[in-house]
């Protein structure tokens, strides 16, 4: 436990810590919005749209030779 030598260091002990906590919170908004990026339809539709056109073209492919 810190001791204090009078009310300006608690004062600026005070407005350390709130802004420390400031910052601590724009950083939980910041990784939540990223979190709501990475959750967006877009960034869903768009791997399983090439994951399929891949497994198309290797299934055509496959069909069109084995004949």
């Amino acid at each position: 436990m810190r001791t204090y030598n009078s009310f300006d260091e608690i004062d600026f002990e005070l407005k350390r810590l709130n802004l420390e906590r400031k910052i601590a919170w724009e950083e939980i908004k910041q990784s939540g919005n990223k979190v709501q990026d990475n959750l967006t339809p877009n960034n869903w539709i768009m791997p399983i749209y090439s994951g399929f056109k891949k497994f198309g073209i290797y299934f055509l492919l496959k069909k069109l030779f084995k004949k």
